[in-house]
């Protein structure tokens, strides 16, 4: 680089740190900027050799990370310095001592929390990436700062993808959409999560993304238009009433949009609510809720409302702190519109959560507003000692799940996810009662325990100091919280059975003339096909593992020389049998190749997606199935991305001509005469296709059919949906996929 280039690069420096200081959304005193300062200058020194993929200082990537920490999370002085910090210790000789000597213990914790983050996220094949999500997620019980930093980081990191190669960005996008994104929105940080999402999809789904991207550019001008009639509607009634308010009108989210693409099987156009408008208005606390209603019957005098899509977050606030009105209204031309009414201090909470929550709290410091947020998530983490897998998936249904609103016997409200059950609602009591529980009552019925809760209604839990939970109990809650209360107890009781169980076995064995060592337990497990001692002491001790069975394993024992003969002797299978996905030289059959250097393994085709020649895919290797593909857009894509990556496998199909393929076509529409002749003769006469199998009903003048074709790639499946959509009475065409 010129001196030219240095110079001005130190420019862009310092004018990225001034706007550091200008943008923080909390009040600076003199000391807070003498702290951020010296960070800023520790982080530059540190940083100053070191550059980006893009070419970029290094340094750059600190001060953005410290900027959405101080701006758009509203986080103070100690949490701006460590965002400067963040990076020191991984990749310069700063230590953490260094980092408490320099600055204070706090500064050097949340810096130490974000090392060790960075530190498992890096060794990868030591462990599943579910064991590192575990890690990371744990350190939530140290300062919860230290995950939203590590939001901060993430985020920069989605907007700096661009310079990453493909297999990068993939795995990087999809432990976003895994993890980052549910974690920001149960913490209340809706414009990060909303920015995570959009460009977890960006680099999933690149094509969807930017189908949906050009669609609300073409669609923009319209919109627009749209909404202001709306608004002009309403700032007349809202002007006369006095009320001091601003209305934004804003498109969803690209991700919003496609997930509800795909959850209602429609095209962009048929999604309909693809905007929403916003009133947020000037409240004093004590008129602050007559306010949101008075707003509320300004838009109905208006606007017929959609009375099952009111959604009321003020009387009842959801966990995250979030409060507003959200009221779905037929707008203009028969189109629904979403509108949310918020005061100015619900639309603060709203945009930067815990840090707008301390904010209106009278005296109360950052310090104090950490006790709110640690107490929303510590629930989510009791069960430390699950497998990694099921931890993270718990984890995930607790911070994305929707909420209902119950009340106890007494009239007190309780939130729990929705889908919850009576028996989670006794657990969210408290874990003693959950244990005891006899029996619920809901609005003064007797229920099953599985019985599925909806908001409104009470319940009342019966308990007896007899009562014990039982495996079947596993299923008939959804919360973690209960889960893991429920396995605990059911483990106590294992154990006390299976110490039972491991004298038993020793005294019948001894009686069979065998000594227990680790050698016989190991041999008995592989006997009875368990997978642990602990399985195998479980049985003996209820009595499954009887006299006659430790008999049969004895006689194997003696045995046991003769067998090592007929092992030996017994051929192993033949390796020169046919395989049948390797293509015959010089034929036309569909072949899928692995990897750059397109190697020809041996594969199972998924049944979760079904996919056909043609369809975009990659292969999972899985432990006893060996290679399985998967569509890119499979439902369970993200998940195997992000949590598996090392075992993904790059795989594309060659040479798309002669393989046959099953795929299912659902068709609805209308109940027109001589529909069914016209769909058998587009699909057998026009096209190279096979029916399968055929099922066609009726109800009330709508027609429903599926049909089962096999085809030889996917050009041929498409250009037929095409052929079907023009028939007289069709309405949809739709490719079905297995859950």
């Amino acid at each position: 680089m010129t001196e030219i280039d240095i110079e001005k690069e130190n420019k862009a420096i310092a004018q990225e740190y001034k706007e550091l200081l200008r943008i923080s959304y909390q009040t600076l005193t003199d000391d807070d900027k003498k702290l951020i300062r010296k960070a800023f200058d520790v982080s530059v020194e540190a940083h100053k050799d070191q550059r980006r993929k893009s070419g970029e200082a290094y340094i750059f990537h600190p001060i953005a990370v410290a900027k959405i920490v101080a701006s758009e999370i509203g986080l103070g002085a100690t949490s701006i310095a460590a965002a400067l910090l963040h990076d020191v210790v991984e990749d310069t000789p700063i230590t953490v001592e260094d980092i408490e000597r320099l600055f204070n213990p706090k500064v050097a914790q949340l810096v130490d929390g974000l090392t060790k983050i960075a530190q498992v996220q890096k060794d990868l094949n030591a462990s599943l990436q579910a064991e590192n999500f575990r890690k990371m997620i744990l350190t939530l019980n140290d300062d919860v700062r230290v995950i939203l930093i590590k939001l901060a980081d993430r985020l920069h990191n989605m907007q700096t993808m661009d310079s990453m190669v493909e297999y990068k960005q993939t795995k990087i996008a999809s432990e976003t959409l895994y993890i980052y994104a549910p974690l920001a929105h149960r913490l209340g940080l809706y414009n990060i999560k909303t920015k995570l999402e959009d460009l977890g999809l960006k680099y999933t789904e690149p094509d969807v993304y930017k189908d949906i991207v050009s669609k609300i550019r073409e669609t923009e001008e319209e919109q627009d238009a749209y909404i202001k009639n709306i608004t002009d509607v309403l700032k007349k009634s809202l002007d006369a009433e006095s009320v001091d308010y601003s209305i934004k009108g804003r498109p969803k989210s690209i991700y919003s949009i496609r997930r509800k693409m795909r959850a209602q099987n429609v095209t962009f156009d048929e999604v309909y609510d693809k905007f929403a408008l916003r009133i947020v208005y000037k409240s004093n606390p004590h008129d602050e809720k007559f306010l949101a209603w008075k707003i509320y019957s300004i838009v109905t005098d208006h606007y017929r409302p959609s009375p099952s899509r009111l959604r009321d977050w003020i009387s009842s606030p959801k966990s995250t702190g979030y409060e507003a009105l959200h009221i779905t209204v037929m707008g203009p031309k028969g189109r629904w519109v979403e509108i949310q009414v918020r005061s100015e201090r619900m639309d603060e909470i709203a945009e930067k959560g815990y840090a707008a929550h301390y904010k209106y709290k009278n005296g109360a410091t950052e310090e104090s507003g950490l006790d709110l947020w640690l107490n929303l998530l510590r629930e989510a983490l009791e069960n430390a000692e699950a497998n990694a897998v099921d931890f993270v998936e718990d984890f995930k249904m607790n911070l994305y799940s929707q909420e209902i609103f119950v009340f106890t016997p007494k009239g007190e409200i309780k939130s729990l996810p929705k889908g919850a059950t009576s028996l989670d609602f006794a657990f969210s009591i408290h874990s003693e009662i959950g244990i005891k529980t006899l029996g619920t009552r809901v609005n003064g019925k007797l229920v099953p325990l599985n019985y599925i809760l909806k908001s409104g209604d009470q319940v009342e839990v019966i308990t007896s100091q007899h009562q014990k939970p039982t495996a079947n109990w596993l299923d008939y809650v959804t919360t973690s919280r209960a889960k893991t209360k429920i396995k605990n107890v059911l483990n106590e009781n294992t154990k006390r059975i299976a110490e039972e169980g491991k004298e038993l076995l020793r005294r019948k064995l001894k009686h069979l003339k065998i000594t227990v060592n680790e050698q016989v337990i190991n041999e008995l497990v592989n006997f009875f096909k368990l997978k642990t001692s602990l399985d195998l002491f479980y049985r003996v001790g209820m009595g499954s593992i009887d006299n006659q069975k430790l008999k049969d394993y004895a006689a194997q024992k003696s045995n046991s020389f003769i067998n090592f003969f007929k092992n030996k002797i017994k051929r192993s299978p033949s390796t020169a049998d046919v395989d049948i996905h390797k293509p015959v030289i010089n034929s036309n059959y569909d072949t899928l190749v692995f990897g750059s250097d397109h190697d020809k393994l041996d594969y199972k085709l998924s049944p979760c997606c079904n996919p056909i020649p043609g369809d975009e895919v990659f292969g999972f290797v899985t432990i006893n199935e060996g290679i399985k593909v998967h569509k890119k857009d499979c439902p369970n894509a993200i998940t195997m991305q992000s949590n598996y990556a090392y075992r993904i496998m790059s795989a594309k199909w060659i040479d798309s001509s002669q393989e046959e393929f099953k795929a299912i076509i659902n068709i609805t529409g209308m109940d027109v005469l001589g529909l069914t002749n016209q769909l058998t003769k587009v699909i057998s006469n026009n096209m190279s296709v096979n029916i399968q199998s055929i099922s066609l009903t009726t109800d009330a003048g709508i027609f429903h059919g599926q049909i089962a074709v096999i085809v030889r790639n996917n050009s041929i499946l498409k250009k037929m949906i095409q052929n079907i959509i023009k028939i007289d009475g069709v309405e949809k065409v739709t490719r079905e996929y297995s859950n």
